[in-house]
């Protein structure tokens, strides 16, 4: 786990639910900073909605606690949590304006109509919608009902926002957008962001650290750079991101740099930081980012190989290169910069540097 940067200030420990046999969440521990944007990231079925509807008090746990600040929240109603919550479906009320559903959080707290206007005002602001008021929700398009959802759930200065993929119904270019609003509001209002996506590259662009979960259990915690840069496993290794995998044999580690053989190829491969030096002859699994592949012209790099396969992505290619001893290796590569026709059946080089590879620990 990586340290904590910040103060923590939601402990979950131990989290266990059950469906009958199914173990929605199987002994989950975290700590979440205050202050902090954290992404719970898995596929589907991992356990990530049902890990955010517990901490809301949507969901009972069969086992585990939730502490808040030092006070125990396990058993606490969902309206005594004041926890913010966005959900993707935006939730809006359809009979009420802008301005009233904004407002509502702060009626049922009974606060002021002058405090409850002013709050109103702010948080329109908040997420630039100021000349929306008084349009109903049926007038405003996916990303504008998604931005009062956000507001509304931020009027009452709630502990803790919490966010249940509240882009996917949004198109592409929309969701790229929003992805840069939420962060700079996160940033502005300092508060505490949990956030569930199952959008790799959403979880590494926007969140300060990231939870890969998996059939209920976490399989890393890290910041983006440090789950991409250092995956432990293959899993984490294949869903954030693209990976190469090959079985490779231990003959000999040092200096943070392991000597392996995959059939008849020597390669040297990173060692994870932290981990163990394998013992020599034993079998371990290694990645290799496609980006971190290297082509260039016949007898430019240690491999040679044919391209099989070509995708033109625009700013980038995908391409898969077919070798005798290393079989089909993924490459993605800056189309601008490629030095070769990349045409299939195509004759190629290929290479990378030492500590591209990265020694996984499941064998």
């Amino acid at each position: 786990m990586s340290e904590m940067p910040i103060q923590p200030l939601l402990h979950v420990r131990e989290a266990t639910k059950r469906y009958g046999e199914v173990r929605a969440l199987d002994g989950v521990s975290l700590e979440i900073g205050d202050g902090e944007f954290l992404t719970l990231l898995g596929p589907s079925g991992s356990g990530k909605t049902t890990l955010l509807t517990a901490i809301a008090g949507f969901t009972e746990l069969d086992a585990g606690s939730l502490t808040l600040g030092g006070t125990e929240i396990t058993q606490m109603p969902p309206d005594k949590r004041d926890f913010g919550m966005v959900f993707q479906g935006y939730a809006l009320f359809p009979t009420m304006t802008v301005a009233k559903n904004i407002a509502f959080p702060l009626k049922i707290r009974k606060w002021s109509r002058a405090d409850i206007d002013r709050r109103v005002k702010e948080c329109l602001a908040l997420v630039q919608m100021e000349d929306y008021a008084e349009r109903m929700p049926s007038q405003l398009s996916g990303g504008q009902q998604q931005r009062v959802a956000l507001a509304r759930a931020l009027s009452f200065h709630p502990k803790v926002l919490l966010l249940d993929e509240p882009l996917s119904a949004l198109d592409k270019k929309l969701r790229a957008d929003l992805q840069w609003e939420l962060k700079d509001l996160h940033r502005k209002i300092g508060v505490t962001f949990i956030y569930v996506t199952h959008d790799q590259e959403e979880a590494l662009s926007m969140s300060d650290r990231i939870v890969i979960l998996e059939s209920g259990r976490i399989q890393q915690i890290g910041e983006p750079d440090e789950l991409y840069a250092h995956p432990r496993t293959s899993f984490v290794a294949d869903f954030l991101g693209k990976s190469n995998f090959f079985e490779v044999t231990v003959r000999g580690a040092g200096a943070g740099q392991v000597t392996c053989t995959a059939g008849e190829v020597e390669m040297q491969v990173q060692q994870r930081n932290g981990a163990a030096a394998p013992a020599a002859g034993r079998t371990a699994r290694v990645a290799l980012r496609p980006e971190r592949v290297r082509l260039g012209p016949c007898g430019s790099e240690r491999f040679s190989g044919t391209i099989r396969q070509h995708s033109y992505l625009g700013e980038r290619s995908q391409v898969i290169v077919e070798n005798e001893a290393l079989g089909r290796v993924l490459v993605s590569c800056p189309t601008w910069k490629s030095q070769v026709e990349l045409r299939q059946g195509q004759p190629i080089s290929f290479g990378w540097d030492d500590d591209a590879p990265i020694l996984l620990d499941d064998a």
